[in-house]
């Protein structure tokens, strides 16, 4: 016989509460029984679950076809939907990597007595969340709602590690730009890092909409004392907008510093090639004059007439040179 649907490896775990306090682990085909007990309520959390798991996580809780169609396909932007008895909430979760931001998904579906998470792409597992909430019990007890706040929250505290890490990068290009050790690289560096600030604007800008619902909301899914706790969700989330704000700003600033530099460099390699290149016209224009194949030159039969020449090409370019270095261009 073959492994159970609670047996797979997308079912992270499985669990009755009340009072705060773990019940028991249950088998995913129970979980909907277990609601039937008194002030008890459960917590489930898959991993890239497929259809078959889905569609017992559907019939035990009685989901909308809808947002669990949404919770297969996933690839869906941070947003709250309300459907009938239950909540359906996309969180957007984002990873530093050496290739670069990598974003994941998170979906919950929160009602009365229930809540079901569901991980895509993210590698992070939530288990954290879990153990923080089982070491509250006097928060725990407070439903399901309580664990959306938490959820909600670790995903959003993980953005603030990212933004130092870009806020790092940044001050390194800084150091690039204005200490004249730029090169194609930087600018390269500078649009990829733009790239990723507008990736993460879109992963946290919706979630200021989500967090400033969940703090007025006005049903029992989430009951009025869990309510101030989105609000402290919504701090982080403004905080973090507002840091991807000032650097998008900066490095703004920071291209147009670059490609103003790059300019400046540019014309500082042809003031210095124009300089040389007037220098050398000089002896050029004498040395043209003293070439020409004419017997009746005027002063061909001059005796020192070849040494003269070369000491104009001397004094000339002399000349120029310090009058060019004295202007900054050699």
């Amino acid at each position: 016989m073959g492994p159970t649907v609670s047996e797979t490896a997308s079912v992270v775990d499985c669990a009755a509460y009340a009072a705060g306090r773990r019940v028991e682990r249950l088998p995913l085909e129970q979980a909907g029984a277990a609601l039937q007990v008194p002030e008890q309520f459960v917590w489930v959390g898959l991993y890239e679950p497929g259809a078959e798991v889905l569609g017992v996580v559907q019939r035990q809780f009685h989901l909308h076809d809808l947002a669990v169609e949404d919770a297969r396909t996933a690839h869906q932007r941070p947003k709250l939907e309300l459907y009938q008895d239950s909540l359906f909430v996309v969180l957007r979760t984002a990873q530093l990597t050496p290739a670069g931001l990598e974003f994941g998904e998170t979906h919950v579906f929160v009602g009365p007595r229930y809540l079901v998470s569901v991980r895509h792409g993210s590698h992070r597992s939530h288990a954290a969340v879990r153990t923080r909430c089982e070491a509250t019990p006097h928060l725990l007890a407070k439903g399901p709602a309580f664990v959306l706040h938490a959820l909600m929250d670790f995903i959003v505290d993980q953005y603030f590690p990212i933004m130092d890490a870009l806020e790092d990068q940044l001050e390194d290009l800084e150091g690039e730009i204005f200490g004249e050790t730029m090169n194609r690289g930087t600018t390269k560096r500078i649009y990829s890092l733009r790239r990723e600030l507008v990736a993460l604007k879109r992963a946290v800008l919706p979630l200021i909409d989500v967090c400033s619902r969940l703090t007025r909301f006005d049903g029992d899914l989430i009951p009025p004392d869990t309510r101030p706790y989105f609000r402290d969700v919504y701090d982080h989330v403004v905080r973090i907008n507002e840091m991807i704000d000032t650097q998008r700003e900066l490095l703004t600033t920071a291209l147009d510093a670059n490609l103003s530099l790059v300019s400046v460099q540019q014309n500082e390699h042809t003031k210095r090639l124009a300089a040389w290149a007037a220098m050398i016209a000089v002896p050029t224009m004498i040395a043209g004059i003293y070439g020409m194949n004419f017997r009746a030159m005027p002063e061909l039969e001059w005796e020192y007439g070849y040494f003269i020449a070369l000491a104009a090409m001397v004094i000339a370019c002399a000349i120029l040179f310090g009058g060019f270095r004295r202007s900054g261009w050699l």
